[in-house]
């Protein structure tokens, strides 16, 4: 049974938070025309809006301008949801091409946009509706709040701090921590248990299935409440297996925005 509220509410940030998809597309198009060197540098009308539905696949930066050379090649987008494991691996092979290199290039892409003109790359981000009011409130009613991403927390403090909200430095876990995800949670409960909070319970709410699934494998952590975020980066397959999976709870962005008690 889950308490009323946990003793802090720990949140993934890309797909959950915040909305990303207009910087990856664009990063992603960039890192493409560099690798792929295309005839037309302007991507094709409709791509970006195939990419964002497609976005659920990509586990790792590299595949993203991999997914755009699969979209051009017209495959599917049942056939890419299926296989893109394979695809991704396939495709990169195909143009003599290396995750490492592939990766290499998205990364130079996006520090050299960030150095350029870091207000525009940040510009590039959206809120989810309500999201931002409903942490305010959270906050305001003495709830502890962090974020567990892969995004750099200088960033993710950066947007935040646009939106009026001024996380402590030890209530953002970014890229630059260089531990899983699974780690974090448990040196949060670690630190939980040393202390006199009323509840020792985390909840976690991020938009990746397989994320979640290695949290719920791990045995000390099963004082973490695990919430699939069913507005994020993730799959209709996704939300169903969640939906049918114990100790994983699919949440709605309507519910998010309510009381905890409305969570479960």
């Amino acid at each position: 049974m889950l308490k009323n509220q946990p003793a802090i509410l720990a949140l993934d940030f890309d797909g959950v938070v915040c909305d990303g998809l207009i910087e990856y597309f664009q990063t992603a198009w960039q890192a493409y025309c560099q690798l792929w060197k295309p005839a037309e540098t302007v991507p094709p009308q409709g791509l970006d809006a195939k990419f964002y539905r497609l976005r659920p696949v990509v586990e790792s930066g590299w595949e993203m301008p991999v997914l755009i050379q699969t979209i051009l090649d017209g495959l599917p987008e049942a056939e890419i949801l299926a296989h893109w494991g394979t695809l991704a691996s396939y495709k990169a092979q195909e143009a003599n091409l290396t995750p490492i290199e592939i990766a290499a290039t998205v990364d130079r892409v996006r520090d050299e946009w960030i150095s350029r003109d870091v207000d525009h790359w940040l510009s590039q981000h959206q809120f989810y509706p309500g999201i931002i009011a409903r942490i305010q409130q959270m906050l305001a009613d003495s709830i502890d709040v962090v974020i567990i991403t892969t995004k750099e927390g200088r960033f993710v403090r950066q947007l935040l701090q646009q939106q009026q909200i001024d996380l402590p430095e030890n209530c953002i876990f970014g890229k630059e921590v260089k531990q899983p995800k699974s780690q974090t949670l448990r040196d949060l409960l670690s630190a939980l248990q040393q202390g006199d909070a009323p509840t020792t319970e985390i909840w976690f709410v991020e938009d990746r299935l397989k994320t979640l699934q290695a949290i719920q494998a791990a045995s000390d952590l099963d004082r973490v409440q695990l919430f699939l975020a069913d507005w994020g980066y993730n799959t209709p397959y996704d939300r169903e297996l969640a939906d049918r999976t114990t100790g994983i709870h699919l949440l709605s962005l309507s519910t998010f925005v309510q009381a905890f008690s409305q969570w479960y």
